[in-house]
This record gives structure tokens, C-alpha cells and sequence, in this order.
């Protein structure tokens, strides 16, 4: 499945509690290639970046940082599987890791049209 994150915007819809994003943090993805990018804040996160791959089958491999609202450096790794709704925006179903601890989680994205 082909898809292109190119100027996309997601937001949560779900996390784990062991997590830090919620329903107030956007995301806003850039792709070039096969090469992922964004940049997300709000709520908790004051500035958040996401580095990684897209897979052939439209999935999603990357690294993430941020810094929090209590000003602490947080980073991790996750991967991402997508799927296209009904009225075509992309959810994607997220299983993520921090680093230096054995913290894992769940969360859930949505793309955002308005």
C-alpha cells in the first residue's frame, strides 16, 4: 500500500499511560522518498521531532524526541501500521519504546483534514 505522509497532520486519539501525547498534540509529517519527518507539540510536548522510513507496505519505522512540559529530554523508537478510512484519512496504529528504560506503550493517530 502506497502511501504518502507529505504535509499531513495526525493527532492522538489514544496512548498508553506510560505515554506523553494526547488528543492536544499535532503532528505535522514531511516525506521525501522513502525518508519521514515531522514536527510535533502541544499539550504536554513543547517541541517534539520524528525521524524515519516508510516501508513498502505504507508503515512506519522511526525515531522520536522531545521535550516535555517539565523540561526533561525524553526520546524512543516506533513503528507504525496504517490504515486508510472510509473517508480517507490515514490512521495509523502505533507500538513505541523508550529509551533507557523497558517502558512500551500503544497510542493511536489520526489525520486531521480541517
Amino acid at each position: 500500500m502506497k502511501i504518502n505522509y507529505h504535509k499531513k497532520r495526525f493527532k492522538a486519539v489514544s496512548n498508553s499511560e506510560t505515554g506523553e501525547v494526547d488528543s492536544k498534540t499535532l503532528f505535522h509529517y514531511s516525506q521525501q522518498g522513502d525518508v519521514l519527518w515531522a514536527v510535533y507539540q502541544g499539550a504536554s510536548i513543547k517541541l517534539g521531532t520524528i525521524t524515519g522510513l516508510v516501508k513498502e507496505d505504507g508503515s512506519l519505522e522511526f525515531s522520536y524526541q522531545h521535550v516535555n512540559g517539565e523540561g526533561t529530554i525524553r526520546s524512543g523508537k516506533c513503528t507504525s501500521t496504517p490504515e486508510v478510512l472510509e473517508d480517507g484519512r490515514i490512521k495509523l496504529y502505533e507500538k513505541w519504546s523508550w529509551d533507557g528504560d523497558d517502558l512500551i506503550g500503544e497510542s493511536v493517530i489520526e489525520e486531521v483534514l480541517d
